[in-house]
């Protein structure tokens, strides 16, 4: 995951908005990130399919729980680049584009909703409590992953996509101050072709950034 840039996010987690920021466009207007200047910032070129693809001799489990590390410590970094401008005022609820607002589901399943940055200050919390636990990620020799697995991971990618759509829809104008637009473009061509190659998320899940992904795949950035 070097080709993240880890150690340049790592130091600009608290930054403040700098001194020419990068105009917003308007709500009327095309989101940002869509702009083909933008989007077509990235890292590493062409498909990350091959990235993406099982091992020869890794056991599968092993692959989607390293990677699944991986991305949340990603996701987590991008977050903290922008945290500060994601307050309550400016972000009064966790949404990712017009027509979708996320809620929460307490421990007596009901249903709330919460700012942003509480939503997903939940939602990294519980993500990491889920990582740490050693019936469902094993790390010692001869354990076994649980049976569920995967209704775990896709509970995980799930709310890590809510996440990063979000950043898209609401934060994606610090991140262009910050030149990380080819960082945070990189990262989520690599999650969407990662969650496309083991299934671990439908297509509804994947509707805020319907229009993004359907660029990619034109220019051959994801394999539909």
């Amino acid at each position: 995951m070097s080709f993240f840039g880890l150690g340049k996010l790592a130091g600009i987690g608290k930054q403040k908005q700098p001194s020419t920021p990068t105009q917003v466009a308007s709500r009327s207007q095309a989101p940002l990130f869509l702009r083909k200047e933008y989007a077509l910032a990235h890292l590493v070129k062409g498909s990350f399919k091959g990235v993406v693809q099982q091992p020869k001799y890794a056991d599968l489990n092993e692959w989607l729980s390293i990677n699944t590390f991986d991305f949340f410590n990603l996701v987590n970094m991008f977050y903290g680049v922008v945290t500060d401008f994601c307050t309550i005022s400016e972000c009064p609820v966790m949404g990712a584009g017009p027509g979708t607002e996320y809620t929460w589901t307490d421990t007596q399943r009901k249903t709330i909703k919460l700012a942003a940055s509480q939503y997903i200050d939940y939602v990294l919390s519980q993500i990491q409590t889920t990582l740490d636990d050693e019936r469902v990620f094993p790390t010692k020799a001869g354990a076994s992953f649980p049976k569920n697995i995967r209704d775990t991971l896709g509970v995980v990618y799930r709310h890590l996509f809510r996440i990063l759509a979000h950043i898209y829809w609401s934060h994606y104008a610090e991140l262009l101050n910050l030149k990380l637009e080819g960082h945070v473009n990189s990262l989520f061509a690599h999650f969407v072709s990662f969650v496309r190659e083991f299934d671990l998320l439908d297509r509804k899940d994947m509707a805020p950034m319907a229009d993004l992904i359907a660029y990619y795949e034109q220019q051959g950035i994801l394999v539909a």
